[in-house]
């Protein structure tokens, strides 16, 4: 199955059962508490990631906001 990730298409093995939460733990992402997860151009409650699968030709993108500076 393919999918594109932070602007990289990517094959990952077909898995029906496959949603964000447990995407983001196969993928390692790092800072998992902290990162927003956009799919298909929509921004997901975190609630929502051990809900929402992961289909073919989705768009994912892993955003980390920062603050700081003066």
């Amino acid at each position: 199955m393919n999918i594109t990730i932070n602007g990289k298409e990517t094959a990952i093995p077909e898995n029906p059962d496959r949603t964000i939460d447990s995407l983001l733990e196969e993928l390692d992402v790092s800072q998992r508490l902290y990162v927003t997860v956009e799919l298909n151009g929509e921004i997901l409650e975190r609630e929502a990631f051990g809900t929402t699968p992961v289909n073919g030709g989705d768009v994912i993108e892993f955003l980390y906001f920062m603050g700081g500076g003066r």
